[in-house]
C-alpha cells in the first residue's frame, strides 16, 4: 500500500493531474479480500487474478510486457547482480541500459 500512496501525479491531459491510477493489476499472490478492500478504499479498481481459476483470464498480457523488460535488463550482467554499493551508480547503469534497449528497438524498426 505504501507503493500506491507514493505514485506521483500523472501528467498528460489539460486540467488537474490525476493523483492515483484508475486500476491496479496484480497476480494470484495478492488474491485476498484484505488487499482488495485496501485498494478499493483508495478508490482504485483492483484487477487481481483469483486463485483456483484457470489461467487465461487475460491478465498475463500485461505481465508479459513487464517480464520481457526484466529479461532485457538482465541481459546486462552488471544489472543482473548488483555489485555497486551506491544507488546513484546503479541507477546510472540502469538508465544507460534503458537507453541501449530503446536504441536497439528503434534501430530494428528502421
Amino acid at each position: 500500500m505504501p507503493l500506491l500512496d507514493a505514485i506521483p501525479p500523472v501528467r498528460g491531459r489539460p486540467g488537474r493531474p490525476r493523483r492515483k491510477p484508475q486500476s491496479v493489476f496484480a497476480d494470484r499472490g495478492y488474491d485476498h479480500d484484505v488487499y482488495r478492500d485496501q485498494v478499493r478504499t483508495r478508490r482504485i479498481i483492483p484487477v487481481i487474478a483469483r486463485r483456483g481459476t484457470p489461467h487465461g483470464s487475460g491478465l498475463g498480457i500485461y505481465r508479459w510486457v513487464v517480464e520481457r523488460t526484466f529479461a532485457w535488463l538482465h541481459g546486462f550482467k552488471r544489472l543482473r547482480v548488483r555489485w555497486e554499493r551506491r544507488a546513484d551508480i546503479h541507477e546510472a547503469f540502469l538508465k544507460l541500459a534503458c537507453c541501449l534497449i530503446t536504441h536497439r528497438q528503434v534501430h530494428s524498426l528502421c
